[in-house]
């Protein structure tokens, strides 16, 4: 690792030294800012190309990958351009995580306007490169800075009076140029390393999901006589198993939301309090250790019995996360608790089944794209393909041990990619604030 030879105080605590000849500005001294255009929903479907909260986030500000059109005049068009260089930041979102995540323009899109949900920064000419911006703006001090700034004024939204005191390094054109394409080799060998393993992620994926897919829509034995059920969406079925309704052989029901976290981080004598993210999209397994907790004491708080399934009924996550309780718990209300009231019916296996495509098939059949989710009182309706008691603990044994070494390959191909992420976001830190040298 090549050091500069010089270095100076920078003058700011968490950015530390950094090269001799290097300038530290803030935003406001190096251009405009200019908050996006917000309209109602007439405003859009036709038109000019329109750069959303999505395009920032996902860094797809180029003209083949926009697919959202406003109905923009002239004049919205000249206030709310989109121009080569210009870089944009998300503004509001439910955590910090999310806002001020940023993409830069790489090439002028005519008429296009911007999202009142972003802010865009005007560089004057000849400050700061689009290539270098691309890096610089994305590197982990400035998460650090704008987590620390919007946490001590709002957890909603980042303001032009705090944007535009973000540090930012000002070097030479020659080396923001050399810098941009040594993180473009680098990052794209990183980036390939990461297809690779994301490519193998949904192939097991894939076969976990076809293991329970044969297991809970034929049974364990191949030779098994099939009848048609009579209902389209589930087909052909052993001849002996039965149909039953989720609410005749279960009892559902959704949790509570909390309105302010710190309240609830004491451990002792509480209950381990879990929402949507802690459920692993890919193994179904529940992270309960995420520090939010409820007191015992409190009772207003529904809780999800050891061995209850929760089923994400809202959002992105809508019918995709799946999880099964090792303990009982407290859970938010995006997702719902469900758990047998019949003997013969096993929870382990309706957590199987609802993992197949022949709940899936119900599940999306139903969902609302207007409210983002399935109601409960719909899912209390759907099918199960119900084997005999025995036949549901062998097919939950099965499927235990199938799944169980699927999953701890899933967990180990993550971490790679976790590692190689990390990597890179070390990389590119290191490189943009002059930790490591790169020669011109």
């Amino acid at each position: 690792m090549i050091k500069y030879e010089n270095y100076k105080p920078s003058g700011i605590e968490w950015l530390g030294e950094i090269p001799e000849h290097w300038e530290v500005k803030r935003i406001k001294d190096l251009g405009s800012l200019q908050n996006g255009i917000s309209n109602g929903k007439d405003y859009f479907g036709f038109g000019s190309p329109f750069v959303s909260y999505g395009n920032i986030y996902n860094n797809t500000v180029e003209l083949n990958l926009i697919s959202t059109l406003a109905n923009s005049t002239k004049a919205d068009q000249k206030l709310y351009s989109v121009l080569e260089g210009d870089i944009f930041f998300t503004r509001t979102s439910e955590t910090i995580n999310e806002i001020g995540i940023s993409a830069t323009c790489k090439k002028t899109i005519p008429k296009a306007t911007f999202s009142g949900f972003v802010i865009r920064f005007r560089p004057y000419r000849n400050r700061i490169t689009k290539e270098f911006s691309d890096y610089f703006f994305k590197a982990h001090i400035n998460r650090l800075f704008l987590s620390k700034e919007i946490s001590l004024v709002t957890r909603a939204s980042l303001g032009q009076g705090i944007l535009n005191n973000l540090p930012v390094l000002i070097l030479p054109v020659s080396e923001q140029i050399a810098i941009a394409q040594y993180l473009d080799s680098k990052t794209q060998t990183i980036d390939k390393k990461i297809d690779i393993l994301t490519r193998k992620t949904s192939l097991y994926k894939n076969l976990r999901k076809s293991i329970i897919n044969d297991a809970v829509c034929r049974g364990l034995e191949k030779n098994t006589k099939l009848k048609d059920c009579g209902i389209d969406l589930i087909g052909l079925i052993p001849e002996h198993w039965e149909v039953k309704r989720i609410k005749d052989n279960y009892t559902l029901f959704t949790g509570n939301s909390i309105s302010d976290k710190s309240l609830f981080e004491n451990k002792a004598n509480s209950i381990d309090y879990v929402s949507t993210k802690d459920i692993d999209v890919n193994t179904c397994n529940i992270n309960y250790d995420n520090g939010v907790y409820i007191p015992k004491s409190d009772k207003g708080f529904k809780i999800a019995k050891k061995n209850s399934i929760l089923l994400c009924l809202e959002g992105a996550n809508a019918g995709k996360k799946i999880g099964y309780t090792e303990k009982d718990i407290c859970f938010v209300n995006k997702l719902c608790s469900i758990k047998s009231i019949n003997k013969n019916s096993l929870d382990k296996y309706l957590f199987y089944y609802i993992q197949s495509p022949l709940f899936e098939r119900q599940f999306f059949a139903t969902l609302n794209g207007l409210i983002g989710g399935v109601s409960l009182s719909s899912v209390k309706y759907f099918d199960v393909v119900e084997p005999t008691k025995e036949e549901q603990t062998k097919i939950t044994e099965y499927l235990d041990e199938k799944t169980q070494k699927i999953d701890c390959i899933l967990d180990n191909i993550q971490n790679q990619i976790a590692t190689l992420k990390e990597l890179r976001k070390s990389l590119i830190n290191d490189v943009v604030t002059g930790k490591i040298k790169v020669t011109v």
